[in-house]
């Protein structure tokens, strides 16, 4: 990413946070015309606050001072009461009305936020750069791809144990993956739960199901790095031989994104040095070497043998040993659709 494009993000930040300031500002406002009484309890409020200080300052006795203290938490406590009393009458919502509502209420809408005393970068600005410099063209509509709509009618309620290789029917064997999925998303920062690993051919939900986990993942906080297989692995490879955006580590943020979701997984074209890229991928977030828990999703149209067969010994263990594998099966919905259409 380049600085031009991050001091454009920076902008769009710094306007959606004026523009709720200036907003709660305005409502402020408008409420004190309704009900002056608000703005003498403003008053009352910064008075009472001024005259205790100037109290506390003037006395050396330690029991004055603490009473002085809990008669300013008392007054204080009383004013405030009133304040919302009004304001919940008059708007239905309490003092929450008057202050700022922020889309992220960690970073206040800077896109920063102290941790050890130092400024970094909030998880909503990680979230929007990684959205321009990868998701954009990758993650699904997110508002139209997720557990609100997941729909299981969709899929066949006819078993066929020939042709699926289980006793399931397609419609029985997607209601269990989304309870593998949920119970993914609730035990997201547990060390012991395990990445997810789709197998499935097209068009069976795969892309449906990784959407509607990347959806409740963003609403926990979480970054979500959403790349294929094939343009991530040539993007690393690029980086390490200086070709990448220098502005944009790359391999940092595939490392430390949160979750990290490796798409159409067996559609590169293979080498041996992106299959030792893809092993430290796999390796470095399993061991947790970046101190922090992160999970992966890894969907692919190869069965657990032609992984095997097609990576080195070592990634497929590590995808067979590690991986909570997800089998989807039956017709290719997007062919339904078309037919359809």
């Amino acid at each position: 990413m380049n600085n031009a494009l991050l001091k454009q993000i920076l902008k769009e930040y710094d306007l959606k946070r004026s523009n709720a300031i200036q907003k709660a500002e305005l409502q402020r406002k408008q409420l004190l015309e309704v009900n002056p009484r608000l703005m003498q309890i403003e008053e009352e409020l910064s008075r009472l606050s001024l005259d205790t200080s100037k109290a506390i300052l003037s006395t050396n006795s330690k029991e004055d001072k603490n009473k002085l203290i809990q008669d300013l938490r008392k007054k204080s406590s009383a004013l405030i009461k009133e304040k919302n009393t009004f304001i919940k009458e008059l708007t239905k919502e309490s003092n929450n009305y008057l202050k700022p509502h922020f889309e992220c209420n960690k970073c206040k809408d800077t896109g920063f936020v102290i941790k050890n005393n130092l400024s970094q970068m909030c998880t909503c600005l990680k979230q929007r750069i990684y959205d321009i410099a990868y998701n954009k063209c990758n993650i699904g509509n997110l508002e139209l791809e997720n557990f609100s709509t997941f729909n299981p009618k969709l899929f066949s309620d006819i078993p066929d144990k020939q042709a699926y290789k289980s006793a399931n029917s397609p419609r029985e064997n997607i209601l269990l993956l989304k309870d593998k999925a949920e119970q993914f998303i609730e035990n997201f920062d547990d060390p012991a739960e395990k990445n997810l690993l789709f197998i499935g051919n097209t068009g069976t939900g795969k892309t449906f199901l990784t959407n509607c986990i990347a959806n409740e993942v963003l609403k926990l906080g979480k970054t979500v790095l959403y790349q294929t297989a094939p343009v991530m692995l040539n993007d690393v490879i690029d980086s390490k031989f200086g070709k990448g955006d220098p502005d944009f580590n790359i391999i940092e943020n595939v490392l430390t994104s949160d979750l990290l979701v490796i798409d159409d997984l067996g559609t590169e074209n293979l080498n041996s040095v992106m299959i030792s890229e893809l092993f430290t991928i796999i390796n470095t977030r399993l061991l947790n070497q970046n101190h922090k828990i992160t999970k992966t999703i890894i969907s692919t149209n190869l069965t657990i043998d032609e992984l095997f067969k097609t990576y080195s010994t070592r990634i497929g263990s590590r995808l067979a040993g590690n991986y909570r594998i997800l089998r989807f099966f039956g017709d290719d919905l997007r062919l339904k659709k078309k037919t359809k259409d």
